[in-house]
């Protein structure tokens, strides 16, 4: 039996950013400018319309000073862990 794993958590991925953002009390047109990205891409991204490619998250990541994986870990938030294999 196939057992594929649990869709990723988006939602927790573009809250993080959201709260990042936030956190550091910096407009949508300050990220712009730290990576290099449109606005409008980061507001699609934040508000769930678009998820971004593996360079835009690595965009973001570098603003915020941040490795990837800090957004990427938040994907499996809610996930329970794989059982181990039955020998």
């Amino acid at each position: 039996m196939t057992t594929f794993p649990p869709d990723p958590n988006l939602t927790a991925l573009r809250l993080e950013l959201a709260r990042l953002r936030s956190e550091r009390g910096w407009t949508y047109d300050h990220l712009a400018d730290r990576t290099g990205l449109a606005r409008r891409t980061l507001i699609e991204i934040e508000q769930g319309r678009t998820i971004g490619s593996l360079k835009t998250w690595h965009a973001i990541a570098h603003a915020f000073d941040a490795p990837v994986d800090h957004f990427f870990s938040r994907l499996c938030e809610g996930h329970q862990p794989p059982a181990e294999p039955t020998p």
